[in-house]
């Protein structure tokens, strides 16, 4: 078996003046290998729970697996995991991260070191619950990008970013904060994210992205998933009735996996996850 190689946190620059960390995960053997590119979802991060597993088992199956933590999502290049910075996490925007998914394809267009091992005409994004999102609008306006999977995916951003009756407050206020369960830190979400939503609504609307996808679009969603509900699937998969559908039976939104993951095997729902994805990009 060729040795899996990883490099872990090196950076991409992006726009936004702030570090895109980055990870690719591969078997170096001289073939050249679609391309897997990953991203978290919201309060999340590359190396959260059993992501790190699953970026393995891409690559032992002849992915070129690629993960990154946004670079607003409030981890640093000293610190990738967590929140240290919280003041990058309340200046997040949903254009932000689309601009970041940019700049990782622009890098993978260009880099040299990895170019005899990987395949540039073949790229998949597949993304995480809001990261979910991100990789349809991004399919959707994008045409280097192959295929799109989506898990636990949210269907709408305009729901998530404010009540009327919020608005004011945060407007006045300047800040909203939202307590992290697991961290217990208060999470700062500046004013500036709602008026970046509303500045770009049109681009932002997911229903419109997946109606216009042309390209192939695996769903999978856990029915126990009581963070992104179902239904939000199944809106997806209205919107998009030629995408490949897949429930997973006693599944939560993070696909029964914690983080810290102590385990050296991913759970039984997120590897069922993986296979039907690696099954999804090779037929």
């Amino acid at each position: 078996m060729s040795e899996l190689k990883k490099h872990k946190n090196f950076v991409i620059e992006g726009i936004h003046g702030k570090p895109i960390v980055t990870d690719v995960f591969y078997t170096e053997d001289g073939t050249l290998k679609p391309i897997v590119i990953f991203c978290h979802g919201y309060k999340g991060f590359k190396d959260w729970g059993a992501w790190n597993l699953m970026a393995e088992r891409f690559a032992h199956s002849g992915f070129f697996f690629v993960k990154f933590n946004f670079s607003h999502n409030g981890g640093t290049l000293e610190q990738p995991v967590d929140f240290p910075d919280l003041e990058a996490f309340g200046n997040n925007n949903y254009t932000k991260e689309l601009d970041d998914l940019d700049s990782v394809l622009n890098w993978i267009g260009d880099v040299e070191e990895y170019s005899n091992e990987i395949k540039k005409e073949s790229i998949t994004l597949i993304g995480h619950s809001r990261g979910g999102g991100i990789v349809l609008l991004k399919s959707n306006e994008d045409s280097r990008i192959s295929k799109v999977i989506t898990l636990a995916s949210v269907c709408d951003f305009a729901k998530r970013t404010g009540t009327f009756s919020e608005l004011e407050q945060w407007k006045n206020n300047g800040v909203k904060y939202v307590v992290n369960g697991r961290t217990k830190q208060h999470m700062p979400h500046f004013y500036q994210f709602y008026e970046d939503f509303v500045e770009n609504q049109d681009r932002l609307n997911i229903e419109n992205a997946t109606k216009n996808l042309a390209i192939p679009h695996l769903i999978i969603h856990g029915d126990k998933d009581t963070s992104v509900k179902i239904d939000e699937a199944e809106a997806l998969r209205s919107w998009n009735p030629s995408a490949t559908y897949e429930i997973i039976l006693g599944a939560d939104h993070v696909f029964n996996v914690k983080h810290p993951w102590e385990e050296d095997y991913m759970s039984e729902d997120l590897n069922t996850v993986v296979q039907k994805s690696i099954d999804f990009l090779i037929r």
